[in-house]
């Protein structure tokens, strides 16, 4: 029977650590790099080999390893609290970066760009939550605002909370977007009464509101495409 060989007995370029340092970041695997995070494995797998069953346990998607909880991660042999933490951790890191703003500010020309904006914000979210994304004249996003934090069913938004953060930014357009949790993309009656309300109240103050957006991990609903707004 063939004995387990620890990282160490690897041949250094093998090793993830050594590898990083000798090719850089970018040639380690999605496996190797969260070996590095939690430095070992278990009795039977090194720490590269316990990651490779972690995300295959994902589909192999680290969207899927950000929404574990510390409770699943730790269900895996040779990961305790610590590791869980580090790896939720550094997924947590990795969505930042993606929610930091360019320093170029993004034009929006239609629902795919108001998605791209908004699902890194919204794809792990376990409850609803309801933005507003407020525009200048060339039709670019000068803020995103949440509005209200929900349950994972619903969550209520005041139209003139929404409106205010408008003028307070002399935005001359805005969209609305919120997540639905259980990745039904199909708005309900309350979604289709507030894209109401919000669009004649805007429409008073001379604001333009250029959609509502459902967001889903992976998939969206707009009422502009859907020919309701």
């Amino acid at each position: 029977m063939n004995e387990k060989l620890n990282i160490n007995q690897w041949a250094e370029e093998d090793r993830p650590r050594e590898k990083m340092m000798l090719h850089g970041a970018s040639a380690l695997t999605n496996a190797e790099l969260l070996a590095i995070l939690i430095g070992s494995g278990n009795t039977e797998d090194t720490a590269v080999e316990l990651m490779r069953k972690v995300l295959d346990g994902c589909h192999n998607k680290l969207g899927e390893l950000g929404k574990c909880s510390v409770e699943d991660l730790c269900r895996y042999k040779g990961i305790g609290p610590a590791k869980a933490v580090t790896i939720l951790a550094a997924s947590e890191l990795g969505k930042r970066r993606k929610e930091e703003e360019p320093k170029e500010r993004v034009q929006i020309r239609c629902s795919t760009d108001i998605f791209a904006y908004f699902h890194p914000l919204m794809c792990d979210l376990s409850v609803e939550e309801c933005w507003v994304m407020l525009l200048n004249q060339a039709a670019k996003v000068v803020d995103a605002i949440r509005i209200s934090q929900g349950g994972l069913a619903s969550t209520q938004v005041d139209v003139r909370c929404v409106l205010r953060e408008a003028l307070l930014k002399r935005a001359t357009s805005i969209v609305l977007c919120h997540n639905h949790p259980s990745g039904n993309v199909t708005p309900s009656t309350d979604d289709d009464r507030l894209t109401q309300a919000l669009n004649q109240a805007s429409n008073t103050m001379n604001i333009r509101l250029l959609d509502h957006v459902i967001v889903t991990d992976g998939a969206y609903y707009s009422y502009v495409d859907e020919g309701r707004l």
